[in-house]
């Protein structure tokens, strides 16, 4: 590829990362987070504290975590092919980085609620702040920054997950590197797919770090 051809590649294949991250990461963070939630205040010591049911919910998350993604990619072909009606594409790549996705964000929003100072979840308890309330007003207000930092942590590592899909035609960024750039020896493709994911990944770790600090703030 040369010229006006590598850029139309690498613009369409940009695209399709964006397609497969964006809509992988809209869903992890609308099941991740109240899963999330629900980790903490399942646990001890919590509002909910209910051991029996803390574990079970745990012991799931982390087994959803503890799959390598290309073996993931491989293992869910049956059910992507069912779901979507082809295992080859953007598309059918979204299946895999969803349900990757969604553990490993419950974790990363657990870890933010935890990071909450349990004096405010006390106050608000002694001030008669009933369950959701305590969520809503306090829980997730006081975490926002950390957060927004688990989403851009997200966001960089389903880049990585979405070029690994290429290697069972998932489309994007790491397609475009591995069918023109390693199967047909085009160096140039290979690094300019590698410099335009370098860029992406700087400038959305700059942007969610803008927007952690700014919520910092207020």
């Amino acid at each position: 590829m040369q010229g006006q051809e590598l850029i139309d590649g690498l613009w369409v294949a940009t695209v399709e990362t964006f397609y497969m991250v964006g809509i992988s990461v809209l869903i992890a963070v609308i099941l991740g987070l109240p899963l999330g939630l629900l980790l903490v205040m399942l646990s001890p010591g919590n509002i909910l504290d209910n051991p029996k049911l803390h574990k079970p919910l745990s012991a799931i998350v982390n087994t959803g975590r503890s799959f390598p993604f290309i073996i993931l990619l491989v293992v869910l072909t049956p059910f992507t092919r069912l779901v979507v009606g082809t295992s080859i594409g953007s598309t059918a790549a979204l299946v895999p980085l969803t349900l990757a996705a969604i553990p490993f964000f419950a974790r990363l929003a657990e870890t933010s609620i935890l990071e909450v100072d349990k004096g405010l979840i006390e106050a608000a308890e002694a001030m008669g702040c009933n369950y959701w309330q305590i969520v809503l007003k306090v829980l997730v207000p006081e975490a926002l920054p950390s957060i927004v930092l688990g989403v851009t942590i997200l966001i960089v590592n389903l880049l990585s997950a979405s070029a690994m899909a290429g290697a069972v035609g998932g489309g994007g960024l790491g397609n475009l590197a591995i069918q023109y750039g390693y199967q047909r020896f085009d160096v140039a493709v290979m690094f300019a797919t590698i410099i335009v994911l370098i860029i992406l990944v700087q400038l959305i770790q700059l942007f969610g770090d803008r927007i952690s600090q700014s919520l910092r703030k207020k």
